[in-house]
């Protein structure tokens, strides 16, 4: 039996090199790779495998929340030179 399911995933450089992606709603999913396309794949690798262990253990699968994001620019005054 096949199910579709939608999180959201966060994908962010990783020092010195690369990138880190995760997925918020799934504890414990993350993973790294050195192009955002090669994250992408990964994700989708440990998100399918997290959710099949949790079938196994008979544990639902978390809900993706109504979580909202964005971006913020805040202006800042240093009363001082900032590099």
């Amino acid at each position: 039996m096949s199910k579709s399911f939608s999180f959201r995933t966060i994908i962010e450089p990783d020092d010195p090199k690369g990138y880190h992606g995760y997925v918020p709603a799934l504890k414990g999913v993350h993973t790294c790779g050195d192009t955002i396309e090669e994250v992408k794949k990964n994700l989708q690798d440990a998100i399918k495998c997290h959710l099949e262990s949790l079938a196994l253990d008979k544990v639902s699968v978390p809900e993706q929340d109504e979580t909202m994001e964005y971006i913020q620019t805040v202006d800042v005054q240093f009363p001082y030179a900032y590099a």
